[in-house]
């Protein structure tokens, strides 16, 4: 099929409520869809809908199809983003704190900017680049105290990682030679190095879905984290679900139910009495119009012993 040039016009909001009623989407109340047309735009609010046409390619709206669903699963998927967002936060301040404990004190307070302790010196030279603008870019008042007081041109690890992004903290550690260290650090989480390399990178490419407010609710993810063969804690027993579209086994790790595993797995270790499946499901109570089976939950996953 030859590509052909965009072509679409802008809408109004008027117009834009005009089609969603005349591809047979039942709107309750207007006034209401078109303040949030204008909030929200029709755009972001297409993802939630998308799952309601029954002929995707001419946006046909299935029967019933009604816009107060599709703004429930937009207020779900929000709530989720939310939820998710202050469990990393711990998650990431943990893996900072660990990682900054053991490799200072084997390593040196200057490790991570001393590429003798990297296996790829090229992806530790652009690692350092990104330090030194993240370095830069700071004020914090610890920092400018660094600055005024030392001439070194950066800061000891335990300043340094404190004002540098997960995203670059993730590739240290993936660029980190091996060593009793590295291997210290993912056994403290529970899991091989290998493992916990992909889980950090999940968790940067999750994290930036969340603060960027796209759709996490059904989303396949493109980075996808490895599953652990033998997990040191209680993990999922079950790592394939059934595509309900088509109705074939896949595995799991490109799902939110993985994902959210996989979090709730961390937390174990890093807060044994956290409360993430507890306010997952208060969560899921308050939206009972939410398929589960779109986020890739297979059945029977609350009887998992992770889920318990």
């Amino acid at each position: 099929m030859s590509k052909v040039p965009y072509s679409k016009p802008a809408l109004i909001y008027a117009a834009q409520l005009q089609q969603l009623k005349d591809r047979g989407l039942i709107v309750p109340n207007e006034s209401k869809a078109l303040h949030l047309l204008e909030a929200v735009s029709y755009y972001r609010l297409s993802g939630y809908w998308y799952p309601l046409l029954a002929d995707k390619e001419k946006h046909v709206f299935k029967v019933d199809a009604n816009f107060d669903t599709a703004f429930s699963i937009y207020k779900f998927d929000r709530e989720l983003r939310m939820l998710v967002l202050r469990e990393l936060e711990k998650i990431e301040v943990a893996v900072r704190a660990k990682m900054i404990y053991i490799l200072s004190h084997s390593r040196g307070p200057f490790w991570y900017n001393d590429t003798k302790n990297f296996s790829r010196p090229l992806k530790h030279a652009e690692t350092l680049t990104k330090i030194g603008q993240e370095y830069k870019r700071s004020d914090e008042e610890f920092i400018k105290a660094f600055q005024l007081k030392y001439s070194d041109p950066m800061p000891p690890c335990w300043m340094m990682l404190e004002v540098s992004s997960f995203g670059t903290l993730s590739s240290l550690y993936s660029y980190l030679s091996p060593g009793r260290d590295k291997r210290d650090i993912a056994n403290h989480f529970g899991l091989p190095e290998v493992v916990f390399t992909s889980w950090l990178h999940s968790i940067v490419y999750l994290r930036n879905i969340c603060a960027h407010h796209a759709r996490l609710w059904n989303k396949e993810m493109q980075i996808q984290p490895i599953i652990p063969n033998v997990p040191k804690q209680p993990f999922i027993n079950q790592t394939n679900y059934t595509c309900p579209d088509t109705g074939k086994s896949l595995p799991l790790n490109n799902r939110v139910y993985f994902i959210l595993s996989m979090m709730l797995f961390l937390m174990n270790t890093i807060n044994p009495s956290n409360s993430i499946h507890a306010k997952f499901k208060v969560l899921l109570a308050k939206y009972p119009n939410i398929d589960v089976r779109a986020m890739g939950f297979p059945l029977n996953w609350e009887k998992e012993p992770l889920w318990k």
